[in-house]
């Protein structure tokens, strides 16, 4: 059974950095993309970055490139988001997500991941 369980999220003034983490089970780590997500109140839940078997091949949302960045550790099935020059507008409960081979669709898109974790809650003060 898969399980993805997030950890790392609090609050932060503007300005400031967190770091996310997604512990993964149940699977073997090459074989899967995982992806962060986030979804503010009221908004839809959107792609935040992106990393197939390595994060040399990761992918960023236009609001986050250059702020964010997304690791992997296969060997420990582990991967991370640094976030850094947070801004209010990055706070949402942020999900970590798993695709199996072979991919399907666009990174950013929700419906081409099939596992999930609970979420991790980032909140970003002025």
């Amino acid at each position: 059974q898969v399980q993805l369980v997030e950890s790392g999220g609090g609050s932060v003034q503007a300005g400031g950095s967190l770091r996310l983490s997604c512990a993964a089970s149940g699977y073997t780590s090459t074989s899967y993309r995982v992806a962060w997500f986030r979804q503010a109140p009221g908004k839809a839940r959107e792609g935040v970055a992106a990393a197939y078997t390595s994060a040399r091949s990761a992918f960023y949302a236009d609001s986050v490139k250059g702020r964010f960045t997304i690791s992997r550790d296969n060997a420990k099935n582990t991967t991370d988001l640094q976030m850094s020059s947070l801004t209010p507008e990055d706070t949402a409960m942020y999900y970590c997500a798993a695709a199996p081979y072979p991919f399907s669709g666009s990174w950013s898109n929700p419906g081409g991941y099939i596992h999930w974790g609970q979420g991790t809650q980032v909140t970003v003060s002025s």
